[in-house]
């Protein structure tokens, strides 16, 4: 039973890295689609805010689907239109083409979301639930290392728009294995449909809305930097696309681990809290440090670290409010928890995108993400008094 868990999970991490590269090569090749197209910052920008528009409004009916139809039927549907985007983004001519298509996928992304956790979570046992929530995404971002270390490499044999078309293939051979595959025995679901009267109870409660707001900083860190941050270093402090590809690539290298080191420590020693309250001031100081710096070596330094603060954090906060309030409506709970974070990422991306265009710099944008940081420590006090929370029973649900 083991190793066939395991091979499922190691299954939901190649589809879920199919969407990596997707997202991450619009962001890494974004100066030379740039180019290509003609676009100002401010358009370019709006291809991440189309697709995480669209992956925000549809991240609570994805949680609510996962647990209504099935966490894997959902999660292939998603895979699918994810890839098939991809596709499209290689081979649509135009600005307007491309915007579109990434509206759609950020649809199908949602779809992977909230199911792909469930799924994952279900590989292991229910005390180490932020240790797989945190491998769902460390194993599955392990292919932005490739990405920032060979994109700038083959895109210029190749183009942006064929590497775009590996992508796509290398996704949807994935897909083809994990639906093939059967579920591994007492996996199956352990979920089930929020009821509108139970949804009401759910969103009274003050720690999902406190974990929200600390969500709504983090993506819009996260977001905001997986975004600009090749940009800004190409712009801004004068690098190559190789070299800042390697700084990403150092980044990304640091960043998988971060997360299943950050699930690990909350479940090992029932600290969660600490773990986002300690992120979140290196963070904010990493943000800061990084507008200040000028050399290479310490450009690199800086933002392996910050992105691999950026990271350690993810499940010890979306496990909390699982914990506090059923694991039965898990689905549901990562939805609602993920739609806020992406409304922060909407607001950096245009945010920062826009700071560029009228001050010709990124900096400030920076600095107020920095201030952000400071905010969601304030939120994470509130949150550490609620941690001991019992699950909420389905009665009181009701």
């Amino acid at each position: 039973m083991r190793s066939s868990r395991g091979f499922i999970a190691g299954l939901i991490v190649l589809c879920q890295s199919s969407q990596s590269l997707a997202y991450a090569g619009i962001a890494l090749f974004l100066p030379l689609i740039r180019t290509e197209l003609g676009l100002t910052f401010t358009e370019s920008g709006l291809f991440a805010i189309a697709t995480t528009a669209t992956y925000a409004a549809m991240q609570i009916p994805a949680g609510y689907l996962a647990d209504r139809f099935g966490a894997k039927r959902v999660f292939l549907i998603g895979t699918l239109g994810v890839n098939l985007t991809a596709l499209g983004f290689a081979l649509l001519p135009t600005f307007g083409w491309l915007l579109l298509d990434q509206a759609v996928s950020g649809i199908f992304r949602s779809l992977m979301f909230a199911p792909g956790m469930v799924l994952m979570s279900r590989q292991f046992p229910p005390d180490r639930r932020a240790t797989a929530i945190g491998l769902f995404v460390a194993l599955g971002f392990t292919s932005n290392i490739f990405l920032n270390t060979l994109g700038p490499v083959l895109v210029g044999p190749l183009g942006w728009r064929n590497l775009f078309l590996i992508f796509a293939a290398m996704g949807l051979l994935f897909l083809v294995l994990f639906w093939k595959t059967p579920e591994a025995p007492g996996t199956g679901q352990d979920t089930r449909p929020v009821r509108f009267h139970e949804l009401a109870a759910l969103i009274r409660k003050r720690i999902l809305w406190l974990c929200a707001g600390i969500q709504f900083v983090r993506l819009a860190v996260t977001g905001g930097t997986a975004m600009w941050l090749p940009t800004y270093l190409i712009t801004d402090k004068g690098m190559s696309l190789q070299a800042a590809g390697l700084v990403l690539a150092a980044g990304a290298l640091l960043s998988a681990p971060a997360n299943f080191l950050g699930g690990y420590i909350a479940d090992r020693f029932n600290r969660p809290v600490a773990v986002i309250s300690t992120a979140l001031v290196l963070i904010g100081g990493t943000l800061l440090l990084i507008v200040q710096a000028q050399s290479p070596a310490a450009l690199l330094v800086l933002v392996a670290v910050n992105q691999f603060l950026v990271q350690i954090y993810f499940g010890p906060l979306f496990d909390i409010p699982v914990r506090a309030l059923g694991r039965e409506f898990a689905g549901t709970i990562s939805g609602f928890s993920n739609f806020w974070a992406n409304i922060g990422a909407l607001f950096s991306l245009y945010l920062l995108g826009s700071a560029k265009d009228l001050l010709g710099s990124f900096d400030a944008g920076f600095f107020l993400l920095a201030g952000m940081c400071a905010v969601a420590i304030l939120l994470a006090v509130p949150v550490s008094r609620r941690t001991t929370t019992t699950v909420m029973p389905a009665s009181n649900a009701r």
